[in-house]
């Protein structure tokens, strides 16, 4: 089994940054790409970024390209997500997932931390 749990979350004002961070125990051979994912009260979950475990092939929301970084720390087994420039619209409770990429097509994702809430004021 592999468990996750984030942390990092706060509230922060518009332009500032936060660090979230996911940390997974358990079987790493179970998964082979982590993603952060965040939901808005009435709005639908969004995959915000993914990340391949070996540190490539990162991906980004269109929403967030250019201000958000994913990277991860292999020897740890943590995933982080810098978010940098955060606007009111980022507010939402962020949750880190782990899953696995066979062959083409996109990572499906299996396992799910409980998440940490982001709140960003104007």
């Amino acid at each position: 089994q592999v468990q996750l749990v984030e942390s990092g979350g706060g509230s922060v004002q518009a332009g500032g940054s936060l660090r979230l961070s996911c940390v997974a125990t358990g079987y790493s051979d179970k998964y082979n790409y982590m993603a952060w994912f965040r939901q808005a009260p009435g709005k639908e979950h969004e995959a915000v970024a993914d990340i391949h475990t070996g540190g490539g092939y990162p991906a980004y929301a269109g929403s967030v390209q250019g201000r958000f970084t994913i990277s991860v720390d292999k020897a740890k087994n943590t995933v982080y997500l810098q978010m940098n420039s955060l606007k009111p619209e980022d507010t939402a409770m962020y949750y880190c997932a782990a899953g696995t990429l066979v062959g083409t097509g996109s990572p499906r994702y299996s396992y799910w931390g409980q998440g940490t809430q982001v709140t960003v004021s104007s």
